[in-house]
């Protein structure tokens, strides 16, 4: 709820110029900054030099973006895109929309895809499944992020409901990916950044990220040439924030 004037700041701290961007503007910024040792590529494809960049990130939420070339650098196109609505794909994501709608109003990919998201999806298949949930794991819940907790135990195959949970987040995720890289055309690449990805690297990397990515009907060949790679540097966005303050004053 804060109100933030370029101008004001300018004024306090004493500087000619102050520029504000969001979370994924600079995130878009760094990757242009990223060695390839701070990516993991999930698709090679063929990246067409100039052409535009899709950005997105799953973390406390999910931040979409992107980046254009305008004929000598790229700029960064900020967007609310992860408050766009949750398109069911399958039944089981039909039901899955209808649980959903008697907690929010409306539910959003926001509400899937992103920490609380996660949490949202074990909800739904510890519901769905009817077996209680474990006394170990409702301890963990209870102690730690819920989110990390839910994930570990999928990771580890602890439990069935938390392995349903993170396969749906992965899909999901591949799914709004994919949306995304079809509204942008993003044939200069898609990346993913946020806190998430990193940890969930190997879940990712099993294939149920970008064949839900790829699933986009007659544009499903346009996508399997999209390059899409994984961020794994966490400064990325502090990195995209200095590298705008370089090119304010160009």
């Amino acid at each position: 709820g804060w109100d933030v004037d370029a101008q004001e700041i300018a004024g306090l701290l004493h500087l000619d110029k102050v520029g504000l961007i969001n979370d994924l503007a600079a995130t878009a910024y760094g990757i242009l900054r990223l060695p390839e040792s701070d990516v993991v590529a999930l698709n090679d494809g063929k990246e067409q030099p100039h052409m535009t960049i899709a950005v997105i990130a799953a973390g406390t939420g999910l931040g979409e973006g992107g980046l254009f070339w305008d004929g000598s650098r790229y700029h960064a196109v900020p967007s609310e895109g992860g408050h766009t609505d949750f398109g069911p794909r399958n039944e089981l994501e039909i039901e899955l929309l209808r649980f959903l709608l008697k907690k929010y109003e409306r539910v959003s990919y926001e509400r899937l895809v992103s920490g609380p998201g996660m949490l949202n999806l074990y909800e739904f298949f510890r519901a769905r499944s009817g077996v209680p949930e474990p006394d170990w794991l409702t301890e963990k819940i209870a102690a730690g992020d819920p989110s990390a907790v839910v994930s570990q135990a999928a990771v580890e195959r602890r439990d069935e409901a938390c392995i349903q949970t993170l396969q749906m987040f992965v899909s999901l995720y591949g799914a709004e990916t994919g949306n995304l890289a079809l509204k942008l055309l993003s044939t200069g690449g898609v990346y993913v950044g946020g806190g998430i990805a990193p940890k969930i690297l190997s879940k990712i990397q099993e294939g149920f990220f970008f064949d839900s990515f790829v699933r986009k009907g007659r544009y499903s060949s346009l996508l399997k040439q999209m390059p899409v790679k994984v961020v794994l540097n966490d400064k990325t966005a502090l990195y995209g924030a200095a590298h705008y303050a370089l090119v304010m004053n160009d």
